[in-house]
This record gives C-alpha cells, sequence and structure tokens, in this order.
C-alpha cells in the first residue's frame, strides 16, 4: 500500500479549486458573463448601492459608463476579491 503525503500547499491548492467550482455552482450566469450590471453586482457581493458607489468613487472597482447604465467587468470584480482575499490559515480570524 503506497502512502501519499498531503502538504499545506496541495490543502490550500485544493481549498482554492473548490472554492471556484463551488462559485461556479452558485452563480453560473455571472461567470459566462463579461459584463455586469450594477444590480447583478451587488447581488452578487451582497452589497448595498451605496456600497457599490463608494466602490467606484474610491477607485477599487472600474466600472463603464454607456448612457446611464453601469458595466462591471467580471474579471475586474474577481480581481477585487482576489485582492481582498483573508488568509485565514494562522487562525486569528477577521
Amino acid at each position: 500500500m503506497a502512502i501519499d503525503i498531503v502538504t499545506k500547499e496541495d490543502l490550500q491548492l485544493f481549498r482554492a479549486e473548490l472554492i471556484k467550482e463551488i462559485k461556479l455552482l452558485v452563480n453560473p450566469n455571472t461567470q459566462t458573463k463579461k459584463w455586469l450590471k450594477s444590480p447583478e453586482v451587488r447581488e452578487l457581493l451582497g452589497i448595498s448601492p451605496g456600497t457599490l458607489q463608494n466602490l467606484r468613487i474610491n477607485g477599487t472597482l472600474k466600472f463603464t459608463r454607456v448612457g446611464s447604465i453601469i458595466y462591471y467587468a467580471m474579471s475586474d470584480i474577481q480581481k477585487v476579491l482576489d485582492k481582498n482575499e483573508v488568509d485565514n490559515s494562522n487562525g486569528r480570524g477577521l
């Protein structure tokens, strides 16, 4: 019987892949769309209109305006989420 050693890095990689797959299952439509409107972004992130406006104003989240409609690139939203990811492996929490 062969013994496989699982490292901490293996577990972190598995965690990242698992989270990505869960996000696809929970929100399959947003993962295939390149551009999202404000209501879709608010629902995806679970934030209020004011919070989304603050993210635009302070430059945290890029946007494109066409007429009166504001669009957000899914790739930019993912970058913001990745940038603000919390590593809780030290057990300290938020």
